[in-house]
């Protein structure tokens, strides 16, 4: 579910990948926004059934390697974690949630937002849908509808 909450957050123009990796834990950065556009290129080659520049995550993922911990709550837990430095590690998540985005079926679904000056990439829950946000992007696609209607 990471990589669906990772591509929900992807290129949104309000910075929700902020917001995104402020509830991981995780620090904003310029590194974040060069690995956002890289991922978005590689999602988008992907989706198109072209082969993607997998160079940027794989060296992101190399960053800071995880490791599975042991612990315990009312039996056994493994939790993962990732060496490195703050900056690393959120590029290696981001890196983790694109590649199971990209190596799941997933992938061909990804669609681009149809709202007006969106860019935000979304899997949809209904093949119909066409906005990130039907109560954001989709309202303002029908009220403009609806002003070209009724205007004079």
């Amino acid at each position: 579910m990471l990589a669906i909450d990772f591509v929900n957050t992807l290129t949104s123009e309000d910075d929700h990948l902020e917001e995104w990796l402020s509830s991981q834990g995780l620090p904003w950065s310029d590194e974040v926004v060069v690995l956002r556009g890289q991922v978005e290129a590689a999602v988008l080659a992907a989706r198109d059934g072209r082969e993607p520049d997998l160079a940027p995550l794989n060296a992101a993922l190399r960053g800071a390697p995880a490791f599975e911990v042991l612990g315990w709550d009312d039996g056994v837990v493994v939790t993962q974690e990732r060496e490195g430095d703050e900056v690393a590690r959120a590029l290696a998540l981001l890196a983790g949630a694109a590649a199971d985005l990209l190596a799941s079926p997933a992938v061909r679904k990804v669609k681009t937002c149809e709202g007006p000056g969106c860019r935000l990439l979304f899997v949809p829950a209904h093949p119909r849908r066409r906005w990130c946000d039907p109560a954001t992007c989709g309202n303002r696609v029908r009220v403009a509808r609806y002003y070209q209607r009724h205007k004079d």
